[in-house]
């Protein structure tokens, strides 16, 4: 995703346009699947034709109709053969027993593992002794990953000027995670959360009385039964080092997990000094603990508040995870609540101004966690990328000229997008793949689906196009509700 900005005077605020989601095929935008059952159903048809016809014709025609429907029929917007590996893999978790989940709470978790659901169980955490902070390393991925939390002041309530200033500091913060080419992947995360009231006590704490007197009894007593009142915003940024990409720098630092731990503290200076030019306000990396309670939250969002107001419960990682998980074809059921993952499949085609995202990120009376995942790619892979897309955008545009066909506007929109990335590349901006995921969140199922509708809704007021992944909710719940930098 690459943004187009427009001239303005100094001072104002510049309007931006996204380039569209890549929808490219091999052949006059067919995809590999649909010229696959296309050239079955020819070869068939071709066959039945030259063997006698007539009634080979009949008898074939199943086939090559089957094969016409899967090619050109679409479902949710897209072929029904590209369903086909969601539907068999989404049959193989079924017959394998993969869509529930119940913790073993009688047998004991291996010290320093990640009571995860899935594929997470492999993590494991490591802390380091330097900054304290809590490394989630992915052996089979080979990454090795880091968060902080950040403040910042409401974006919208800040004049023109500033946020202009803002964004152009926040891309020089996402270009430094460009330049290192150890970076396996940044997330963004942004969650609502119920407000616990630990505001209203540490108030107390700092400028209240506590003199025995009938009013401070009473005002202790009313603050500490105080439930959450509201709602609150909390933002993460993760970290994670490639230590495949890093694999020499690693070695230098001593080799194994300690190695790249020291690799890590390297991009984490960097990314903090970044962040405070930004004017962001990043905190410590978090600890084992933070971690803990936030992925406890995640699953269970009732007791979040309560862990909140009591810091020292909850706060060890190899109980942090679900009690229970049942996936189901569009929403996930964890310990106390139902979840809908929804992915922004189209950002605005017009121009528009920073802040768009404000009515899905201001919706209140909604738990949900809007997740920004970006990937950077090697300037050479970039370069790579583009060349292949333009090979494909000029031949499929001779060969629909000679076949007669009219060069429609989505086309030449979606060529000028990748002249634009080329010449971005080539005056040295760094390149970065974004997907962004929005996770929902709600006691019941009914209560879900009216929260879904109104983020949907949020979602087209910011001209974006947002759609429900189904098939694979597990994985994208973990992408887009835990800070661990995992992907889809």
């Amino acid at each position: 995703m690459v943004s187009h900005a427009k001239e303005s005077a100094p001072g104002e605020l510049v309007p931006v346009k996204f380039s569209r989601l890549t929808r490219r095929g091999v052949l006059l935008g067919l995809s590999v699947a649909q010229l696959i059952t296309l050239g079955i159903g020819g070869l068939t048809l071709i066959a039945a034709f030259y063997a006698g016809g007539g009634m080979l014709l009949a008898y074939t025609a199943p086939i090559w109709v089957l094969s016409a429907a899967l090619t050109w029929i679409p479902v949710g917007g897209r072929p029904v053969v590209e369903w086909l590996p969601v539907a068999f893999w989404w049959l193989w978790q079924v017959t394998g027993g993969q869509l529930l989940y119940r913790r073993r709470i009688v047998k004991p978790r291996p010290a320093g593992t990640l009571a995860l659901p899935g594929d997470m169980a492999r993590l494991r955490e490591y802390s380091d002794p330097e900054t304290g902070a809590c490394m989630i390393h992915d052996p089979h991925a080979a990454t090795l990953t880091v968060v902080c939390e950040v403040t910042h002041p409401a974006f919208v309530l800040l004049d023109p000027g500033e946020q202009e200033r803002r964004v152009t500091t926040w891309g020089r913060a996402l270009a430094t995670v460009c330049r290192s080419g150890r970076i396996a992947t940044l997330q963004v995360l942004e969650r609502t959360l119920p407000d616990s009231g630990t505001g209203l006590v540490e108030w107390w704490a700092t400028h209240g009385t506590p003199d025995g007197s009938w009013a401070a009894d009473t005002y202790a007593e009313l603050i500490e039964r105080a439930g959450p009142a509201g709602e609150r915003h909390a933002t993460t940024i993760s970290l994670s080092l490639d230590m495949k990409a890093a694999a020499r720098q690693i070695r230098t630092a001593g080799g194994g997990i300690k190695g790249a731990a020291g690799v890590l503290r390297q991009e984490m200076s960097t990314l903090t000094s970044a962040l405070r030019s930004a004017d962001l306000a990043p905190s410590e990396w978090l600890d084992a603990g933070q971690i803990a309670v936030i992925l406890r939250s995640a699953y269970d969002p009732a007791v979040a508040s309560a862990l909140e107001r009591h810091g020292k419960i909850g706060r060890d990682l190899a109980t942090a995870g679900p009690v229970a998980v049942t996936e189901t074809w569009g929403n996930l059921r964890t310990d106390s609540a139902h979840h809908a993952v929804l992915w922004v499949s189209e950002w605005p085609r017009s121009l528009v101004y920073p802040g768009f995202t404000a009515p899905i990120l201001l919706s209140t009376g909604i738990q949900r966690a809007v997740s920004l995942i970006y990937t950077p790619m090697r300037s050479d892979r970039a370069a790579r990328d583009i060349r292949r897309k333009k090979v494909e955008y000029i031949s499929d545009a001779a060969q629909r000229s000679r076949l007669g066909q009219i060069e429609d506007a989505a086309q030449t929109a979606g060529f000028q997008d990748v002249l634009q990335q080329e010449a971005d590349l080539t005056a040295g901006h760094g390149v970065l793949r974004v997907t962004a995921l929005i996770s929902v969140s709600a006691p019941t199922v009914d209560e879900l689906e009216a929260a879904v509708a109104a983020i949907t809704q949020a979602a087209i007021q910011s001209s974006c196009e947002t759609r429900r992944l189904v098939g694979q909710q597990a994985a994208a719940f973990t992408a887009a509700a835990l800070p661990l930098c995992r992907s889809v």
